[in-house]
């Protein structure tokens, strides 16, 4: 009997080693990582369904984006892939920035009759495109391809064979208003011009694009056309409070220029594009520096190899075909924008309207979509081309130079002050976190600490933050499109955060604590009878009607989307909601769904909700962010043109999927703080800036498997819903297991949640009533007023609003988001005492002198009428004399 059983028993594992040999085989060999992702780009994803990505030629943060335009004319991208004709290959785009912009100097080849007008008929089937490269053949057989280099661009168009081969360059074709136009016929191989165009959103900045074509034939006519085409008009962002102009500029030039060549023998013609801010002769020295007589094809392998050099930056193994392509072109998208804005001379148009020169061996760049991009394009951009974005960073302090202010929203050399908050700081912020670091950081710095201490235009209202201590929904901003105040104050705390990881980064210790602490008024804005962020008067009461999925005081959402936005302090939130298990509560009613129905669900398309799903990791139920992560992934994004929900926001959105599918995400503005989600392909080797390797392993990694089960860092087991921010410096190698099932227990303790910083708890500045010597009497905002002029009294002490003073440390007394101010800068005995606008004069300077308060200017102090105890009555200035009438405690 033993005999039969060792047989058996080898029988046995004879069969169990035949039947894993071949699979352990087949896993040794590992998938192999993308060898060309340049080639695994498709440019028409996101070119339908309001993504408003172009499908044309480009380089990574290039100056030219040659891309056909189609009669739809989506926001900035300009091509509906729904369209069957192209109006124009212009010159200039941008990504999805949610108004008309760029679009400029559209080209298009047509045949016989020269018509101003005319559009091309084409067919998908006959269109191709990838990284750096695009093809149409149109109906009419004229075939048009693009390629470009930073500065340049470079077209070869096949023609029937005719004496009637045209070339329109659409000057007033712009996307935005034209208002001038220039050309010049240099020679009959050459023609250089210029636009001059603007008004994005609605804005009043407008700039000029000069170009210069140059052919490698000549053209036998040429002439002006007129179009009866429909101009142009300003456009606001929807939802914004900006009123637009009704009618286009009157302009100034023609409407185009036809070029005719003779293609009876040679039918392609080819031409070189060069452009500029500048001049035409710097755009014709961009082009020949560039492009001098290089060949089409080697301009379009040079472009292929500038993306294949940025995208491997990120080499990914596993996944389908079709995640792939997706993962490598939203990388594609990520990596467009902002663009090089300074010539090959270095020369480029300030802020300012001056010619500036930037440093030998960098460059400046423009188009800086500040609300959106600092949540996960600017990450990205500093971690894979820290020397392009220490230059992007050392641009923003230029424009502050040359202006005063970093840029908020800026399209070329334009402040557009679209949408709201201080997204300048956080980028700044972002860029240094992550590796870009060759700037000027002090400059930086001081940018970034001068705006939030003093009254500008980037942040309208930010007074208020000092008093009552949040942006009251009856508040005065007196500029700069400001609207949705709950909205707009969750982003100042945000910039303020990343201020205080910056200034920390520095050294500036005492910096990093006020803003850090500064940054906590969020809490002002959660009401936890409702567990909602929720608008709010100047006297403290909450603003009648609140209904949370209703987009009233917010922007570009509801309270529903933006209850979660305090990225810095996740850990705080849980805690005003009563703990994590009503912040579960809060996640999971607001991730139900994914595309903002009905208000009261997440809208993972639009940039108020991408931080969301990760804050699970926060509440110890990261299981719940893997799997919603992976919802999102696979419910949004696709390979097909409608592939990407809502506008790409010049790579914003197309960022966010880069990071969800390496599983991670930087939920801290300011910080390398990751969040963790599970990865969506078995390897990722991502090259940091320090020149080492950040390597992500998952060999179980499917589209069905997206729970961590356990996980190593380093070869050591890791427990927590984190990876430390060093990583992005030394590298390191992360392991995972996955599985189909949710394994609930793995970092959910509250020490393997993230960081939170909730600051020191100090107040940022000593707070209080002002106090009389007169019992139980207060220096009061009468009736909670915030309009200047508004007088400043006696009443009963009661603790409100309009009795919380601050003193700053400025010589100033602030209630209200104003300043206790001299009526007129009155000196005589009996001025009135008010509340103005701040505004650093002598009538609102106080000095707290035995008990007094001093006016220097009038050397007069602070004084209740004949030492009345009477209600409403309204103070004055007096000369000093020590009674009780003038005896104050105020805060110091």
């Amino acid at each position: 009997m033993a005999l039969p059983r060792v047989l058996s028993v080898a029988a046995v594992c004879a069969v169990t080693t035949i039947g894993l040999v071949v699979p352990t085989s087949a896993a040794s060999a590992a998938p192999a990582l993308v060898s060309d992702p340049a080639a695994v780009v498709n440019p028409f994803i996101g070119t339908s369904n309001a993504a408003d990505d172009f499908p044309g030629a480009d380089v990574p943060f290039g100056m030219v984006q040659w891309s056909p335009d189609t009669p739809s004319r989506p926001d900035g991208g300009g091509y509906e892939y729904n369209d069957s004709s192209i109006t124009g290959f212009s010159l200039t785009h941008i990504a999805g920035p949610g108004c008309d912009a760029m679009g400029d100097v559209p080209f298009l080849p047509t045949v016989g009759a020269v018509d101003g007008g005319a559009t091309e008929a084409f067919s998908h089937t006959n269109e191709k495109a990838d990284a750096g490269y695009y093809r149409v053949k149109a109906n009419s057989g004229i075939t048009t391809e693009l390629t470009a280099t930073t500065r340049s661009g470079m077209g070869r168009f096949t023609f029937p064979a005719t004496k009637q081969a045209n070339l329109l360059i659409k000057l007033a074709g712009s996307q935005t208003p034209v208002s001038g136009t220039g050309v010049t016929v240099v020679s009959s191989t050459e023609v250089v011009g210029s636009v001059t165009t603007g008004h994005f959103c609605g804005a009043s900045p407008t700039y000029t694009v000069y170009f210069a074509a140059k052919f490698d034939r000549p053209f036998t006519t040429s002439g002006t056309f007129s179009t009866a085409a429909a101009a142009a008009v300003p456009q606001a962002r929807p939802g914004s409070p900006r009123t637009t102009q009704e009618a286009a500029p009157q302009l100034a030039g023609p409407n185009g220029e036809y070029l005719t060549f003779d293609t009876t023998a040679n039918q392609v013609v080819q031409a070189r594009v060069g452009i500029s801010y500048v001049s035409t002769g710097n755009a014709q020295a961009n082009r020949e520096a560039e492009n001098a007589d290089r060949t089409f094809d080697a301009v379009h392998q040079s472009a292929h190899d500038a993306w294949n050099t940025m995208l491997n930056r990120i080499r990914i193994a596993g996944g389908t075909s079709s995640q792939q392509t997706v993962f490598y072109t939203a990388l594609y998208h990520a990596l467009q924008h902002p663009n090089v804005y300074s010539d090959t001379n270095g020369q480029y148009p300030g802020f300012d309207n001056t010619t500036h020169t930037a440093a030998a061996g960098h460059a400046q760049y423009a188009n800086f979509s500040g609300w959106d991009i600092y949540r996960s394009q600017a990450q990205l951009s500093a971690l894979l081309a820290p020397a392009q974005a220490s230059d992007m960073a050392q641009s923003m302090v230029n424009d502050y130079a040359h202006s005063g202010r970093l840029p908020k929203w800026s399209l070329n050399n334009g402040e557009t002050y679209v949408m709201v908050g201080d997204p300048g700081t956080a980028i700044l912020a972002d860029y240094y976190a992550f590796g870009a670091r060759a700037f000027d950081t002090r400059a930086a710095l001081a940018a970034m600490v001068k705006e939030a201490n003093t009254q500008n235009n980037v942040r309208p209202g930010q007074n208020y933050l000092t008093s009552p201590g949040y942006l009251p929904t009856n508040g005065q901003w007196n500029c700069c499109n400001f609207y949705g105040p709950v909205s707009t104050q969750l982003e100042y705390n945000t910039a303020d955060f990343a201020l205080s990881a910056f200034a920390g980064s520095l050294g500036d210790t005492a910096d990093q604590v006020k803003f850090a602490n500064r940054a906590q008024t969020w809490k002002a804005l959660f009401n936890p009878a409702t567990g909602f962020m929720q608008p709010r008067e100047a006297d403290g009461s909450w603003t009648s009607g609140f209904n949370p999925a209703s987009g009233s005081n917010f922007v570009e959402g509801t309270s529903w989307q933006y209850t979660g936005m305090v990225p810095f302090n996740v850990g705080g939130l849980a805690q005003a909601f009563g703990g994590n298990a009503k912040m579960i509560a809060y996640l999971d009613k607001v991730l139900a769904g994914f595309h903002g129905s009905g208000g009261s669900q997440a809208d993972l398309g639009n940039e108020p909700s991408i931080e969301l799903p990760w804050e699970y990791d926060y509440v110890g139920q990261p299981y719940k962010a893997q799997r919603i992560i992976r919802q999102v992934q696979d419910g949004i994004w696709t390979d097909k043109p409608n592939g990407l929900a809502g506008n790409d926001d010049l790579g914003t959105m197309s960022a966010w999927y880069v990071w969800s599918a390496l599983g991670m995400f930087p939920e801290t503005p300011g910080t390398a703080d990751f969040a963790l989600g599970s990865p969506l392909f078995t390897q990722a080797l991502v090259t940091l800036p320090t020149g080492n390797t950040l390597t992500i392993n998952a060999p179980a990694a499917a589209d069905n498997a997206p729970y961590v089960q356990s996980m190593t860092l380093n070869g050591t087991s890791w427990n927590n819903a984190y990876l430390p921010p060093s990583i992005i410096t030394t590298g390191g190698t992360v392991d995972y297991t996955l599985g189909t099932t949710a394994n609930t227990s793995w970092a959910s303790t509250p020490s393997s949640a993230p960081p939170s910083y909730p600051g020191t708890g100090a107040p940022v500045a000593p707070t209080g009533p002002i106090a009389s010597a007169l019992t139980g009497k207060c220096a009061d905002v009468d009736h909670s007023a915030v309009a200047n002029a508004a007088h400043i009294q006696l009443w009963d002490c009661n603790q409100s609003n309009a009795q919380r003073w601050v003193a700053p440390g400025d010589g100033s007394l602030q209630a209200m988001g104003k300043c206790m101010d001299v009526s007129n800068s009155g000196t005589t005995n009996g001025t009135k005492v008010q509340l103005w606008d701040c505004n650093n004069s002598a009538a609102q300077q106080w000095q707290q002198t035995s008990g007094t308060l001093l006016n220097p200017q009038s050397g007069r102090c602070l004084d209740v009428p004949n030492s009345t105890t009477t209600n409403g009555t309204q103070l004055q200035i007096y000369d000093c004399n020590q009674t009780t009438a003038q005896k104050w405690t105020a805060p110091a």
